[in-house]
This record gives structure tokens, C-alpha cells and sequence, in this order.
């Protein structure tokens, strides 16, 4: 069995494979601080709560846009269960190409998704991340991961309201029965999910036309992502794990 690390900004989520099948996921706080033996203990007890023996895991990948994690969690995997894992970064074969200006700026987590999105649902894909920030990414039936977008995401665009405007509650992100929302929280809830409904749906229209291509699947993903794909059609296919089966496939291009 492997494990598929994924370290975002808000969670790390880990996920076990036997070959292509997600046998379990379970998932930790980022902003903690822990250290080496920390990592190495939690996953562990997670892992034994989730019935996986630890000596199961024979290797590991990792993708991270959290870099100050990277060295307490490798260490981790090193000491407690002798891997040294394989890290999503420059030079490892993914399948596919880079060809916006700037490739090394492209996060490990957008090309994760994109190799996801395009080895299981075939191109040209858009692959939308409803995550801290929201993602817009564009792979076309070559494998060319060609432009992007960046919004805010929705956990972020609350925690302005209510951070930032002194009267403002902290709420439940979910649809509230109506737009036509007649109270405070329900007037928040009705800005937050129909305004990303609204941004999703300007964004994809335009990325495609403008883009040029057809029959184009949008595949999308994140934690808050079904929300808003249960509410448009401009989502194809909604996939909670696409990011892991992402990293499983990338890990399975190496010669490990």
C-alpha cells in the first residue's frame, strides 16, 4: 500500500491505496505546528483507527503547497515508516505539459488535479479546486496545461465578512432555501454560495470560449465543491478524491 499526502493550506489530507484502489482517507490541520515525532505518531493512530497496519505502507507521495511543512512530515515518513517519499515538484514525470509563462509557478496541487481530471476523464478538461482558493485550470486533449485562474475561495470570502465587517456573524457555509434571503445569516449564505455559483459559471463560460475548444468535460473537486456543482450545469463530473487519485497516478509514472 502507498499513502497520498496532500498538504493544502487550510488541511492535510491523507489517503491509502492497494494499487488503484482508495481503501481509506482521514485528514489533519495544517496550521498546527508539529514536529517530526508528532507527524509520525498521528499518522500512525490514524492509520490503526482506519484498520491499516503501519507496516502495510511501503511508500509514499507528497504533494504540498505549505512548504515550512515539508521538513517535519518527510522526516516523519523517514523515521517512523522508513520511506523516503517521492514529492510532487519540478522533474517529476506527470504526464503532462506546462504551457503557461510561468511553469515552476504552477502549485503542486493544480498540476495534481490536472493529471487527475485528464488521465481519468480524457481532454480537453477544465479541473475546478473549490478549496482555500478557488482554481480554474485548463488541459487540452494533448495533455498541454495551458492557462489558469485564481479567485478566492468561498471559506475565504467568509471569513472577510465576518473578520472584517463588525457586525457580521460567523456562519454555516451552505444554500440557503432562497436568494431572496429576508435575515442576516441567510442574506450571508446567499451571497457566498450564489456568488461563487455566479463566478463558476462566468469563468468556465468565457475559459472555454475563449479557449476555442468543444466538448470540453468540467471536472470539479474541494471540499466545498459540491455545493456548487449540485447547483450548476456547467459542472461535468464532481470527484471528492480526484486529487488523491491524481498523485496515485503520478506516483505510478516513476520508476519507484
Amino acid at each position: 500500500m502507498i499513502l497520498a499526502i496532500d498538504v493544502g493550506n487550510t488541511n492535510i489530507t491523507v489517503g491509502v491505496f492497494d494499487k488503484s484502489e482508495l481503501v481509506t482517507t482521514f485528514r489533519m490541520t495544517t496550521k498546527m505546528q508539529r514536529t517530526s515525532d508528532e507527524y509520525g505518531m498521528v499518522v500512525r493512530d490514524l492509520l490503526e483507527h482506519n484498520h491499516v497496519a503501519a507496516d502495510e505502507i511501503k511508500d509514499a507521495i507528497v504533494s504540498s503547497v505549505v512548504p515550512n511543512v515539508m521538513h517535519s512530515l518527510c522526516s516523519a515518513l523517514i523515521k517512523y515508516f522508513d520511506i523516503k517519499p517521492l514529492v510532487v515538484e519540478p522533474g517529476v514525470k506527470t504526464g503532462i505539459r506546462i504551457t503557461s509563462e510561468n511553469p515552476r509557478q504552477i502549485g503542486a496541487d493544480r498540476i495534481v488535479d490536472a493529471v487527475g481530471a485528464y488521465e481519468l476523464y480524457g481532454g480537453p478538461v477544465l479541473v475546478l479546486d473549490f478549496g482555500t482558493a478557488t482554481t480554474y485550470d485548463f488541459v487540452n486533449k494533448d495533455g498541454d496545461f495551458f492557462a489558469g485562474v485564481t479567485a478566492p475561495g468561498i471559506r475565504i470570502s467568509a471569513k472577510a465578512l465576518w473578520e472584517d465587517a463588525a457586525k457580521l456573524p460567523e456562519i454555516e457555509i451552505r444554500k440557503p432555501s432562497t436568494i431572496l434571503a429576508r435575515e442576516t445569516i441567510s442574506s450571508m449564505q446567499a451571497g457566498l454560495v450564489y456568488g461563487q455559483i455566479g463566478q463558476t459559471e462566468y469563468i468556465v463560460k468565457n475559459m472555454i470560449r475563449e479557449s476555442g475548444l468543444s466538448d470540453v468535460k468540467v471536472v470539479a473537486t474541494g471540499g466545498l465543491g459540491r455545493i456548487i456543482a449540485e447547483e450548476t450545469d456547467c459542472i461535468t463530473i464532481y470527484d471528492k478524491d480526484l486529487t488523491l487519485h491524481g498523485m496515485r497516478l503520478i506516483y505510478e509514472k516513476q520508476n519507484r
